[in-house]
């Protein structure tokens, strides 16, 4: 089943970009789509260029500290942050262009963690606990604001379920994020059964490792927001709160429909949740958002995982060069 399985999920995710886009070049047909979003990217001040690369860089520290945070629930503080960072920055900027960023990133990780020590188990459950750290983020904001604004998700009414976007059940369902939530710091304060995720086994983390989950998981969430909410134009724009709430339901479809990057989804639902802004402004906003968050992120870690593996394949060679030297014997004089 889990080999079947393998073949049709890249299959459904490659079909919802395909029909994504479709639908987008729908969106935009007969406009001069090229010269509005130039036009909009050159219109975005420096300030708010500085404020958009400020935020990816807030949510990439969060990201590493994702990594961080599970290394000090297993126990591990020998590694240092630098070295944190670095695998960390490299694991996300290469899943999140592959797609399901958040479950993805196991081999990079254990080549790199590997290095330092650590086993297969005890990396398989840092990934685990890095992936239900992003869930519990999605949670506690995705609550808030279906509790607080829950009209904010009728904004993508007929693209999401009905009860998503009807507000009386999308406030129930915020309260029964927030629920999820506070069953999750009880378990930590009162230590109960450990938590199964994937066959891998997780034991309810210190009350102070959880509080740092929620810390960490709410801050990358609001500095990816940040990013499109700082290149929207400010004629229209509907606030941070409504760009994050879309934001939110935008990047969990995208995830959803396991499209690489959750390309197409992600900018055909952001662009029907924001009908007061014009749709040439929105995809700017979104091109940027890909470019900071995603592309440049990318090159930088192929450089990264580059060197890095032409290093252990430099270390590998002089390690089995000198294993060949040492287990000859001297030649004897006659």
């Amino acid at each position: 089943m889990k080999r079947y399985l393998d073949f049709v999920w890249p299959i459904v995710g490659l079909i919802a970009v395909v029909v994504s886009i479709s639908l987008l070049v729908g969106e935009f047909r007969g406009d001069a789509v090229v010269t509005q979003v130039l036009a909009q990217l050159k219109a975005i001040t420096p300030g708010h260029y500085a404020l958009a690369v400020l935020s990816t860089v807030i949510a990439y520290a969060a990201l590493a500290w994702y990594d961080r945070i599970a290394l000090l629930h297993l126990g591990i503080r020998s590694i240092s942050f630098t070295f944190i960072a670095l695998c960390s920055f490299t694991t996300y900027a290469l899943s999140h262009n592959i797609g399901a960023s958040v479950f993805s990133g196991a081999m990079v990780r254990y080549r790199a963690y590997s290095t330092k020590g650590l086993s297969a188990a005890q990396v398989a459950i840092l990934v685990a606990l890095c992936s239900l750290t992003f869930f519990l983020g999605t949670l506690l904001l995705g609550g808030i604001v279906l509790v607080f604004e829950p009209a904010q998700l009728s904004r993508l009414a007929g693209l999401l379920p009905h009860f998503l976007t009807n507000t009386a059940t999308a406030r129930f369902l915020g309260f029964v994020f927030l629920g999820l939530i506070v069953a999750y710091a009880v378990g930590s304060v009162l230590q109960l059964k450990p938590l199964t995720i994937g066959g891998f086994r997780i034991d309810y983390p210190r009350p102070g490792i959880a509080m740092r989950q929620f810390t960490a998981a709410t801050l990358e969430l609001l500095g990816a927001a940040g990013i499109i909410y700082f290149a929207l134009p400010e004629a229209g724009n509907p606030g941070y709160f409504a760009v994050l709430a879309v934001f939110l339901a935008s990047f969990s479809a995208a995830l959803v429909s396991n499209a690489p990057g959750g390309l197409g989804v992600f900018e055909l639902l952001f662009i029907n949740a924001m009908p007061s802004v014009p749709k040439a402004d929105v995809l700017a906003a979104l091109l940027l958002f890909r470019l900071l968050y995603l592309l440049i992120p990318l090159l930088f870690a192929t450089v990264v995982v580059i060197q890095f593996e032409r290093r252990r394949l430099g270390q590998t060679l002089v390690q089995k060069a000198d294993a060949s030297g040492g287990s000859r014997k001297p030649l004897g004089h006659g």
